[in-house]
């Protein structure tokens, strides 16, 4: 695992989940979006094209199983959103 991404989310105030990253998104408090390489297309262009809209960076590393459990939670995770400060 990179370990700058791993200081970044465990460093940072985080949201995770599609529906909850989106939200924030849309309402302009994500500063970076990670996103699952394993992460379903519809979901990857649904979060992009928000993204895009919002002149948001995204990174597409790891599976959902890597960065659910740098998440520190049980079940795979697709989408995380650093929150601004």
């Amino acid at each position: 695992m990179d370990n700058s991404l791993t200081k970044l989310i465990n460093n940072s105030s985080k949201l995770i989940g599609t529906r909850q990253v989106l939200k924030a998104v849309i309402n302009g408090k994500i500063t970076q979006v990670i996103i699952a390489a394993d992460a379903d297309d519809r979901l990857k262009e649904q979060v992009a094209a928000a993204c895009k809209q919002g002149n948001i960076p995204i990174l597409s590393t790891l599976s959902k199983c890597e960065l659910g459990k740098l998440c520190k939670i049980q079940v795979p995770c697709a989408v995380i959103g650093i929150v601004k400060n």
